[in-house]
């Protein structure tokens, strides 16, 4: 065979290999065996398998069970965190608190893009409440004037905050995130980043972009040979679609159980946790866990040299008249808040689980939550929403650009096998089953439709407010100089993280196939 012949044939073997590897990379279906992402077969496009990855400032934290609620004697007789076993999907957290610099960002945003005068009540109704500070019998108008705005207290939690402009903040992170991975990508000409002031209702909204109702400039790169997203026809794509696997779930308050079972961190307590796979830990909690940073049962967790033996753990009060100790001695060195990587982080890496200030979370207040909710990923706060369609069956933005929605109706819910109540925010909350006896949310009672659950103690609370399972409430349009937030995010994938499987694979058998 001379040369000629045998580059030929290395040629076309080269060329098979490449059809090979192509066929494997785009696949095809197995229920019809046509080709994904083929022109020559209807080029239905399917992108290739990933991993979500983390979104800034989050940690992950991978799933499990854990008895929810009260771990100790409920010295302070609420009887409304009474233990119960619950699960858990794996999401993800934000490592610590929100700050004051990050909160000044969002701002920062809105008085840019919505500068115009029919936009005041927006940019206005952002604001923090620094009047929070101010007490009848306390000197704290320092705090009142400087805390969110010196550079200071640039890394101090965020305080004043509702529960509504929490939720709001999380909406607006998740634009921004989602806004900046499309720019980075090539989706969106960059100009867009420099370009903010007074976009109003054109503003990036990842739902409305989605929807087709937001149509950002397009990167140089879109109409690249480059680009991996095609068109059935084979060109190049210019819009993405979540399909694609580039932009992220949605930033959220994270439920009562989940910030519960974040705060435990019982992975630590796990004496040999999974490292890789095809192998799983043990199964196993070995201890009822008061505090977010213990690691045993006496809460104590120290160096072989017992470097931090008898040391403060987190930011609270040690009793009436003591919120920091003696001067040449603070105990815990804050007198309000601290800086929100003050003190040891728990097993999954998060920072001020326990004091500094309490946290707003997704769930309203019920006092019997843990009976009543589900065994799994448990939450009460639904009242559904469908997106809007105008006469002609469009959908619409509002004012903010964001995607209109509507309450879905019980007419429309009834005929339903899962729910027939649009609003279940009072769904078998306890009271009816005590002889159909019902309490008037709002009227007879101080807990309303509005009342948020808030968790994990602070700075100015005793340590019993520390326990994960400790829990109380406050209406979601009032703020508190102890109470802010941190965000959460879904958890698409394997429950176990990136680069683990679902389910437990076994080796598959060979079908008989001989005649007989």
């Amino acid at each position: 065979m001379n040369l000629k012949n045998l580059f030929i044939l290395a040629t076309c073997a080269a060329a098979v290999a490449s059809c090979k590897n192509d066929a494997k990379k785009s696949g095809k279906s197995d229920v019809t065996g046509w080709a994904y992402n083929s022109k020559e077969q209807g080029g239905y496009q399917v992108s290739r398998e990933k991993e979500q990855h983390t979104g800034p400032g989050l940690v992950f934290v991978q799933g499990g069970t854990f008895m929810m609620g009260a771990t100790e004697e409920d010295v302070m007789s609420d009887w409304n965190n009474v233990p119960a076993r619950k699960t858990v999907n794996s999401f993800y957290i934000d490592r610590t608190e929100v700050a004051n610099i990050h909160y000044r960002e969002y701002l920062y945003w809105i008085n840019n893009v919505f500068d115009a005068d029919e936009y005041r009540a927006v940019r206005d109704g952002a604001l923090p409440d620094t009047l929070v500070w101010r007490s009848e019998l306390a000197y704290n108008e320092p705090l009142v004037e400087y805390y969110f705005r010196h550079p200071a207290y640039n890394y101090y939690p965020v305080v004043g905050v509702t529960w509504k402009q929490a939720y709001d903040f999380c909406l607006w992170r998740s634009d921004r995130v989602n806004e900046l991975a499309l720019v980075q990508k090539g989706f969106i000409n960059k100009t867009t980043l420099k370009n903010i002031q007074g976009q109003g209702s054109e503003s990036f909204n990842s739902k409305s972009y989605l929807m087709g109702l937001t149509t950002p400039t397009p990167g140089n790169s879109v109409r690249s040979k480059k680009n991996p997203l095609k068109n059935p026809n084979g060109t190049p794509r210019t819009t993405v679609t979540f399909e694609d696997g580039i932009m992220l779930p949605n930033y959220r308050l994270p439920t009562e159980a989940e910030w519960e079972y974040a705060a435990l961190g019982l992975v630590g307590q796990n004496p040999s946790p999974s490292r890789k796979e095809g192998k799983r830990g043990e199964e196993l909690i070995t201890n009822k866990q008061v505090f977010s940073w213990s690691q045993n049962v006496n809460g104590l967790r120290d160096t072989r040299r017992g470097a931090w033996q008898g040391t403060f753990l987190a930011n609270f009060k040690r009793g009436n008249g003591d919120n920091m100790g003696v001067a040449g001695g603070l105990n815990d060195r804050a007198v309000y808040t601290a800086p929100v990587t003050s003190f040891y982080p728990n097993a999954f890496g998060l920072y001020n689980m326990s004091g500094n200030v309490n946290e707003w979370v997704a769930d309203v207040y019920r006092p019997m939550n843990s009976v009543d909710n589900d065994d799994v990923s448990p939450y009460r706060g639904n009242y559904y929403q469908n997106d809007f369609k105008n006469k002609d069956g469009e959908f619409e933005k509002d004012s903010l650009g964001r995607v209109k929605r509507v309450y879905a109706t019980d007419a429309e819910s009834i005929t339903r096998r899962n729910y027939q109540k649009a609003n279940v925010i009072n769904y078998l909350d306890g009271d009816s089953l005590l002889l159909g006896v019902k309490y008037g949310y709002g009227l007879t009672t101080l807990i309303s439709d509005k009342s948020r659950v808030i968790k994990g103690g602070s700075w100015n609370d005793r340590a019993y407010w520390l326990s994960p399972g400790t829990r109380r409430y406050m209406e979601e349009d009032q703020a508190s100089s102890t109470v802010g937030f941190r965000c959460a995010m879904d958890r698409v994938g394997s429950p176990e993280g990136n680069g683990r499987k679902t389910g437990i694979d076994y080796p598959t058998r060979r079908q008989n196939t001989r005649k007989r």
